[in-house]
């Protein structure tokens, strides 16, 4: 068994502020992707009044390896009253900038499109002011769908190619390298002023080549920001963790992204998808659209 090295350890967080803010998502009877996923910085970002919600959920259709979100369950006929309780989660937590993801919704026609357009809109009722990121799924490819969502006009349109295509098969075998790709240079010529962002997971066996081939990809459809992670074995059942990357490859990744073109390049060990996400503000005054 590989040990975790000393770079992968968080301090212990605050827990009146987690708590305050677990009070809040439990009233309002939201799920976030930070509890679901078991995300390593629950406590930093709990911390801090921000929270990734994860709608639709927390049942998933599909059973990636790789993630700690529950397959088992049935999926949740949706509730119409959830946009509105995400906003005023919103209200309550005074978020200057919010992530909305989703599970993947295979047993919808049109992947859940349409709520993710119902929970952007409702948020920008009670905080116009809050920027608003969606991390979405790749709808099987239904680019109706991917229409609806960009049509609320979210500042930031996130949805993550994971890993490089050779370990597909083995880590999201419902997924498509291709479709994911396609999925960001449609967003790019449907909704121009919106940021594209994607995410990598490393460590479970990819090469340094493989991960800037994915990389230079990515720039081929114009993606704007890009955040690489370690992966972390969620439970024993769950794929296990090849290689601990070492702080200076992610630092080396990051250089290289930027060199082709990155508009932002997140990558150390515990970076996740919405990691700092409030960052995309900055970038949006110094690269305006």
């Amino acid at each position: 068994m590989i040990v975790k090295p000393e770079w992968l350890r968080v301090k212990a967080p605050q827990w009146e502020r987690v708590g305050s803010v677990k009070e809040i998502l439990r009233d309002l009877e939201l799920n976030t992707v930070c509890e679901e996923a078991s995300c390593p910085n629950i406590g930093e970002c709990f911390n801090a009044g921000t929270a990734t919600f994860l709608i639709m959920g927390p049942a998933c259709t599909r059973a990636c390896p790789y993630c700690d979100i529950n397959f088992e369950k049935k999926p949740q006929v949706l509730d119409p009253t959830e946009p509105n309780r995400l906003g005023e989660a919103v209200r309550r937590l005074n978020l200057k900038h919010v992530v909305i993801t989703s599970v993947n919704r295979d047993d919808l026609p049109d992947g859940g499109a349409v709520q993710f357009s119902r929970c952007i809109e409702a948020v920008r009722h009670v905080s116009p002011q809050t920027t608003i990121e969606v991390l979405i799924p790749d709808l099987c490819g239904n680019w109706d769908a991917l229409a609806i969502i960009l049509a609320a006009r979210p500042e930031v349109l996130n949805h993550n190619t994971e890993t490089v295509p050779r370990l597909y098969r083995k880590t999201r075998p419902q997924g498509d390298y291709s479709r994911s790709l396609d999925l960001l240079q449609r967003t790019r010529v449907l909704a121009p002023k919106v940021y594209t962002k994607s995410g990598l997971m490393v460590g479970l066996g990819e090469t340094d080549a493989e991960v800037r081939t994915v990389m230079a990809d990515l720039r081929q459809v114009d993606c704007d920001i890009l955040t690489i992670g370690q992966y972390l074995q969620p439970t024993a059942k769950h794929l296990g963790v090849q290689t601990f990357v070492a702080p200076e490859q992610f630092a080396a990744w990051r250089q290289y992204g930027e060199a082709l073109g990155f508009l932002q390049v997140v990558a150390s060990p515990l970076t996740r998808s919405s990691y700092h996400a409030e960052a995309v503000q900055q970038l949006m005054q110094t690269h305006p659209r």
